[in-house]
C-alpha cells in the first residue's frame, strides 16, 4: 500500500508539473517582451511619435543642458505630455551624403571631396554608425550602398566627377563617369533631366533611410536647382518625413556658372538596377517659366524635416560647416510622446516643440506623418 500510495503521489506532483510549463513558459515570454518594449521607441507609429530637437541660444551656441520641463509640445495645436526624454548622442546614427555632379558644381567637386573624406572619417563612430553616398545629375546613382566601412566610402568619395559629354550616348546626351563596383545602382530619368534633385532625395529616404532606426541624417551638397525630377519637392519632403529623416542642405555653388543654374546636358539615359523602385513613368514634366531660387528651395528642405541650412563661403568654409554638423549631431534631444486616440488619425500632423526660456530657438521637424499598420 505504502508503495501504490508513492506511485499515486508521484504521478499527481507529474500531472501537476506538466500543467504548469506552459504557464512558465507563457510567463517567460512575457517577461521578455516587457523586455524589449523598455527601449526607447524609434520608429514613427500611432502608439509612439518621436522627434529629434538641436536648441540653441541668442548667440548660437547648442545648449546642452535642458530637462523635459524645459519643454512645450504640441500637435495640430493641442498640448502633449512628453513621455521620453534624454539627452542622445549615443544613439546609431545612419548618415546619406547626397552630392551634386552636375555641371554647375564642376568647379567645387574637388573641395568637396576633400572635406567630405575628412568629415566622414571624423562623424561615424566605429562598429556603430553607417553611411551611403549617392551622386545625383541627370541620373541618381548609388556609389556605396550603407556601410560602416570607411575604407569603402572614403573610395566611393574619390569617385565623385561631372558627367562626361558622349556621343555614343543615346540623344547625344551625357554619362556619369562611373559604373559599377560595390554596392552601386543607379536610377536614370530621361527626356533632358540635368539635376535630380528631388529624386534623389526621394530614393535616399523611401528605398534607404526608411528601412533604418535609430538617428537618421541626410546631407546634400548642391546649388539647390532640380532640374528634371519625375518627383516633386513636395513628395520627396514627404518622404523624408515618413521615414523620419533630417536633411541638411549645404549651398556650395559655383559662382563662375552663376547661383542657381541648373547645368547639365539633356538626352536620354538608361540607368542600371539598384536604386530603382521609385514611382512609375507618365508623370508631366515641370516646364521653367523662371529660374527658381536655389537657396529659398534648400532652406525650405532644411526647415520642413527638421535639418539645418548652411551656405559655404569665404568666411563659412565647408570644413567649417562640416565641424558644425559634426558638433549638432552629437548633441540632440530625443523627446516622445503618445498621441491620444482622438489624435492618432493616418495622415499628416503638425508639431510644435519650444523651449520655456526666452531667447532659445528650437530646430526640430514641423510634423510627422501616421501610416495605417
Amino acid at each position: 500500500m505504502l508503495s501504490t500510495g508513492l506511485t499515486i503521489c508521484g504521478k499527481a506532483r507529474l500531472l501537476n508539473l506538466r500543467k504548469l510549463l506552459p504557464i512558465s513558459l507563457l510567463l517567460f515570454l512575457a517577461a521578455l517582451s516587457l523586455v524589449g518594449q523598455q527601449a526607447p521607441p524609434i520608429a514613427i507609429n500611432v502608439s509612439a511619435v518621436n522627434l529629434l530637437a538641436t536648441v540653441r541660444d541668442k548667440h548660437g551656441s547648442i545648449v546642452r543642458n535642458l530637462s523635459k520641463d524645459d519643454f512645450t509640445l504640441e500637435q495640430d495645436g493641442k498640448p502633449q505630455s512628453i513621455t521620453y526624454f534624454a539627452k542622445e548622442s549615443d544613439l546609431p546614427l545612419t548618415l546619406g551624403l547626397l552630392a551634386d555632379t552636375s555641371l554647375s558644381q564642376r568647379q567645387v567637386l574637388d573641395q568637396e571631396r576633400v572635406a567630405s573624406r575628412t568629415f566622414l572619417d571624423r562623424v561615424l563612430r566605429v562598429d556603430k554608425d553607417k553611411a551611403f553616398l549617392i551622386h545625383f545629375d541627370r541620373e541618381v546613382e548609388l556609389l556605396q550602398d550603407l556601410t560602416s566601412d570607411r575604407q569603402k566610402l572614403l573610395a566611393a568619395i574619390d569617385q565623385l566627377h561631372t558627367p562626361q559629354y558622349s556621343q555614343s550616348s543615346s540623344g547625344g546626351g551625357s554619362s556619369s563617369g562611373s559604373s559599377g563596383g560595390d554596392g552601386r545602382g543607379s536610377h536614370g530619368h530621361g527626356h533632358g533631366g540635368g539635376t535630380l534633385l528631388y529624386d534623389s532625395i526621394y530614393l535616399a529616404s523611401d528605398e534607404l533611410m526608411k528601412k533604418q532606426h535609430g538617428r537618421k541624417a541626410l546631407i546634400i551638397l548642391t546649388d539647390g536647382v532640380d532640374r528634371g525630377s519625375k518627383e516633386s519637392l513636395h513628395d520627396a519632403l514627404e518622404a523624408a518625413l515618413r521615414a523620419d529623416t533630417l536633411i541638411y542642405c549645404i549651398l556650395f555653388a559655383d559662382k563662375e556658372e552663376g547661383h542657381g543654374s541648373g547645368g547639365g546636358f539633356g538626352g536620354p539615359h538608361m540607368g542600371g538596377g539598384g536604386m530603382g523602385g521609385g514611382r512609375g513613368g507618365g508623370y508631366p514634366r515641370r516646364t521653367e517659366e523662371s529660374r527658381p531660387d536655389g537657396k529659398k528651395i534648400l532652406e525650405q528642405i532644411a526647415q520642413t524635416s527638421g535639418g539645418r541650412f548652411f551656405e559655404v563661403s569665404k568666411k563659412e568654409t565647408l570644413d567649417k560647416i562640416y565641424a558644425d554638423l559634426d558638433e549638432e549631431l552629437h548633441n540632440q534631444y530625443v523627446l516622445g510622446y503618445s498621441p491620444g486616440k482622438d489624435d492618432a488619425t493616418v495622415g499628416y500632423h503638425k508639431l510644435h516643440l519650444a523651449v520655456k526660456q526666452k531667447d532659445m530657438q528650437v530646430q526640430t521637424r514641423d510634423g510627422f506623418y501616421l501610416e495605417a499598420k
